[in-house]
Order: structure tokens, then sequence, then C-alpha cells
């Protein structure tokens, strides 16, 4: 066991080499002790009693194998599941990485809250796709259960172009082997909104303008704000290139935050972010992605007009110091 460990350290358990960049410097600029855990090459002792670490913050991606990284995503379950029996406070624990790794089960939440969302079927196999498609609106998209940053989704504009996916063998369930069959949402204004979360409280809003052609809407990968002033990406770096996005931020109403406050609680989610559009169609407003790995919009200072990692570790450091007052 190392040092920062014997200390109690604050674990950081990540897989994408950049997102958490700002995170560490963060922390290393208030000289706390913490330990990066590799989530792609890590073991545990299901014999261990004693709580190796004070915190342990998992940042663990459902869209780890895009990276190759497929392994870590089920062995973090079993993994949450083992420091939360020992008594280790855990940030987005067993709970929340439930919901991180299941959209299917993101709608029954949302079912079960009574919140808005497109219609969809759960499938197991691509020969279901059409029947479960029978009664929604085209377009639909099939939606990998685990994808993240926008992979696993296709869209298709008709019954028969669903079909003829199907014949050719063309769709893909991703790793669980299911999918949503989901109505396709045309966003009212061209953006979509994420709201983030912290401590299962609202922290700030952006909305996110898109052509539509990308489902890929990570907020530390936008570019630019509305008016076209560049921003200083600190993530994402690696694996996806500008892609035009532009953001903006803004206040929801006080009935969205409320909402939205309820689902990331209920959902166990300690730092989140939820999306949600208005349909152009119709003007109905649908809640469509919960996100328990959410990574702050780039060059934050400059969008919402302050540095939400500063915040989070505020959270971490709470977190931490209520622990070692019990030990």
């Amino acid at each position: 066991m190392s040092n920062l460990q014997q200390e109690k350290a604050i674990a950081v358990f990540y897989e994408h080499p950049d997102w958490f960049r700002p995170l560490f410097s963060e922390l290393e600029s208030r000289g706390l002790p913490f330990v990066k855990l590799n989530a792609a090459q890590h073991y545990f002792d299901v014999a261990e009693q004693e709580p190796p670490y004070n915190l342990f913050f998992n940042r663990m991606s459902p869209s780890a194998y895009l990276r190759n990284n497929e392994q870590g995503i089920f062995y973090t379950l079993g993994l949450l599941a083992q420091l939360e029996k020992l008594g280790v406070p855990v940030v987005n624990g067993y709970k929340a990485f439930q919901y991180e790794t299941s959209k299917a089960l993101q709608m029954s939440l949302l079912q079960s809250l009574k919140l808005p969302y497109p219609k969809a079927r759960v499938i197991n196999h691509p020969s279901q796709a059409v029947a479960a498609a029978d009664g929604l609106r085209f377009p639909v998209v099939v939606k990998a259960n685990i994808g993240g940053s926008g992979a696993g989704i296709t869209r298709y504009n008709s019954p028969e172009e669903l079909q003829a996916a199907v014949d050719a063998g063309e769709i893909s369930l991703g790793l669980d082997h299911t999918a949503l069959v989901q109505e396709y949402i045309t966003a009212r204004g061209g953006h979509i909104n994420r709201v983030e979360t912290l401590g299962g409280k609202y922290l700030y809003a952006i909305k996110v303008y898109t052509s539509g052609e990308s489902f890929n809407l990570c907020p530390a990968d936008i570019c630019q704000t509305t008016n076209g002033q560049e921003l200083t990406r600190n993530a994402c770096a690696l694996d996806a290139p500008k892609n035009g996005l532009k953001v903006e931020a803004f206040t929801p109403p006080n009935e969205v935050i409320e909402a939205i406050e309820r689902t990331v609680q209920a959902a166990g989610i300690d730092v989140g972010g939820i999306e949600y559009m208005v349909d152009d169609r119709d003007g109905q407003l649908y809640y469509y992605d919960i996100n328990a790995l959410s990574n702050f919009v780039a060059d934050a200072v400059n969008v919402i007009g302050f540095n939400p990692h500063e915040r989070l570790v505020d959270f971490l450091e709470r977190k931490a110091n209520l622990k070692l007052e019990e030990v």
C-alpha cells in the first residue's frame, strides 16, 4: 500500500487520458492527498477488511470500449460494491453507475418520476427492432444501452430503412446486447440543454447548438461560444476533433431544475448532468439522457462565469473531511 493510501487519500478512479486533467490540477494546487487509479488496469482483494481510501471518486466511463478499455465497465460494478461494503464513502457509487451504464434504466427512472421522455422500447436482439418501433413516430434511433460520447446511436427515417438495416445485419446492440428503439427528437432552436448538478443540486446549465448530424455532445469538446469566441478545450483532445458545436450559458425554469434535482437524487448521482430538449414538432419538453460521468464545459470561466472544478473539489474535500472526523 502506498503512502498516499496510508494517509487515507482521495482515490480518483478514471480511464480517459485527458478528461480529468483539470480535476487533478485543482487537487494538486490545494495539496490534497490523492491517488490516481487506472480503471482499465486494476485489481482488488475481496478479503480486504479495512477501507483503503478516505474517499473514492468513481469517474469510470461507459464509453471506455471506444478506447479498447471495455474490461473496466462491468468490473467497476463489482469494485464499487466491495468498497461500499467496506464503508468507503463513494462519490457516484454502485447505484449511480448502474444508471450510467443502462439507458433502459434511465428511461425507466424517468417513467417512475412521471417526467416526459422520448417514447422508447427495449430490445435484446436486432430482429425485434421493427416490431418494437411499431407505434413510434419516425425517425427513430437505435441506441445502445451502454454508450457514451454519442456512440452506438443510429437514426432510421422509416420502417423500411430500419427493416433493411436488420436484413443486412447492420444493427449492433452494443456490449450488453441491449438497446433502445426510441423516437428521434428534432430540437427546437437547434440546441439541446444540459444541466450539471453537484451534490444532488443544480450547478449550472448550458445550451449546446448542434447540426443534428452528430450525437457526440461532450461538453468538454465544444469549441466556441454562440458569439464565435474560441474556447480552450481541456479535454477530449485526443479522440474528438473540433466539431463546430457552439455553447452558451442559461438558467432553466425552476420546474426543470426541480425535476433534474429529483432525478439525480433518485439515481444516487453525486456529480452528473442531465440533457433535455424541446421537440420542434409539438413544443413538448423531453428529458433524454442521464450522465453520471459528466464532463464540465470547456473553458468554463468564459462560458458560465466560474470554475466548476473548484466547486467539485470543495465537495470532495467536504466528503473526505467528514470521514476523517469519524476515524
